[in-house]
């Protein structure tokens, strides 16, 4: 038992600097050695047990707060307010080429400041040096990719809505007979299912660290309704190893259950594998699945192109990330993005922090360009949505 504790200790402290917290070991000690004279079990021990150890000034008191709801609740934990130190440059003013050759030059220097953070969100990920991918993995694990909400089959109880027969005659009967109000109700809202297929493929290596770490990101939001899966030369459920709080030690187990890491790829056998074993189950059947690939296929393209279409004929949307979409001149026109767009609603890149947002936003509903075009032409440029096959809203 110690050993557990020690361990979620640990891993809650990890959360904590990672939301930018001074949890540094020697604070991680002070709290454990504060827990040996408390009760572990009592969650107001462990909460100001930390409080008093890991909080290092003022603003670090809400950055806590939210750390210690997400580890220990499943709430969503967000990154603090506070920016990151600014980075002063100095801008130095040129020389006025009309002026004399003895006259003074009287020109300002600006100080123009950059946050380092803000940077990093555009930066392709393939070109990050050890350290900023570190800083970009924090970023990401405080990252909101909660999905959008459905309609649920079941109501409840609202002050507006439909009549509610049931509770409204209960409600006469205790008052004797007398009617003196309409209970109404509505339907119940909850999350759509979130389905997230990473490519580990060697063409992907660049990127499959941080796109895992966002669908640990969205597992962590979503909680049951998010299926995790990687593809490269097979199919691999990671669903369970992405339920770990802790990132790092979620990506850990990620990759040990993966045993095809950097080899090639086969997205159309492994679509195919995915919807005959889980189509059946009902995980694509009205969800947002998410296929982060670069679409380099070296199965049967027509094969991919099917399974797609049969995909997109389950999903209620289909979004594709695809990293190399952000590079200039870039066009769909290797034989796998080609086969997949024309099944494709939202085209999005994954290659940086912003894109990965801007790829929360997709899967929250917020980031949406558009409905589903219902003429099944499509769009297979690298803008925007590719239409509906005859679908139209079936899942909405």
């Amino acid at each position: 038992m110690e050993r557990d504790v020690t361990e979620t200790m640990v891993g809650f402290a990890r959360t904590v600097r990672a939301a930018g917290g001074a949890a540094d070991p020697e604070r991680v000690q002070a709290m454990l050695a504060a827990l040996d004279h408390l009760e572990v079990l009592d969650p107001s021990d462990v909460y100001w047990a930390g409080r008093l150890t890991l909080c290092a000034d003022p603003d670090d008191l809400a950055r806590y707060d939210r750390c210690f709801a997400a580890y220990f609740s499943g709430a969503t934990v967000r990154p603090g307010r506070r920016p990151p130190p600014p980075v002063v440059v100095r801008r130095m003013t040129m020389p006025d080429p009309g002026a004399e050759a003895g006259e003074e030059q009287t020109g300002d220097l600006k100080a123009v400041t950059a946050s380092a953070a803000e940077v990093l969100r555009d930066r392709d990920m393939a070109r990050l040096s050890a350290a900023e991918r570190a800083e970009v993995a924090r970023l990401i694990a405080v990252l909101d990719a909660g999905a959008e909400q459905r309609r649920s089959r079941r109501f409840a109880p609202s002050p507006t809505g439909r009549l509610d027969p049931a509770r409204t005659v209960r409600e006469t009967l205790r008052r004797g007979g007398e009617t003196s109000l309409l209970r109404r109700r509505t339907h119940r809202t909850r999350p759509r299912r979130v389905v997230l297929i990473v490519d580990v493929s060697g063409s992907m290596s660049p990127y499959a660290d941080a796109l895992l770490r966002f669908a640990h990101a969205a597992a962590r939001s979503g909680g049951r309704d998010v299926e995790v899966f990687s593809a490269g030369t097979r199919l691999t459920r990671l669903t369970r190893e992405l339920r770990h709080r802790d990132p790092d030690a979620a990506m850990a187990a990620a990759s040990a259950a993966i045993p095809d890491w950097s080899g090639g790829t086969r997205l159309g056998e492994e679509l195919k594998e995915f919807l005959d074993r889980f189509g059946q189950r009902g995980l694509a059947r009205g969800a947002i699945v998410v296929i982060a690939s670069d679409g380099w296929e070296r199965g049967d393209a027509a094969l991919l192109g099917e399974q797609m279409a049969r995909l997109h004929r389950l999903a209620h949307r289909v979004v594709w990330a695809n990293p190399h979409k952000a590079r200039p001149g870039y066009e769909p026109l290797t034989a796998g993005m080609a086969a997949a767009l024309p099944h494709v609603d939202d085209f999005t890149s994954g290659h940086s922090l912003a894109a990965l947002e801007e790829l929360a936003r997709l899967v929250a509903g917020a980031g949406r360009r558009g409905p589903r075009n219902s003429s099944g032409t499509g769009n297979s440029g690298s803008t925007g949505n590719s239409g509906n096959s005859g679908k139209g809203n079936a899942h909405a």
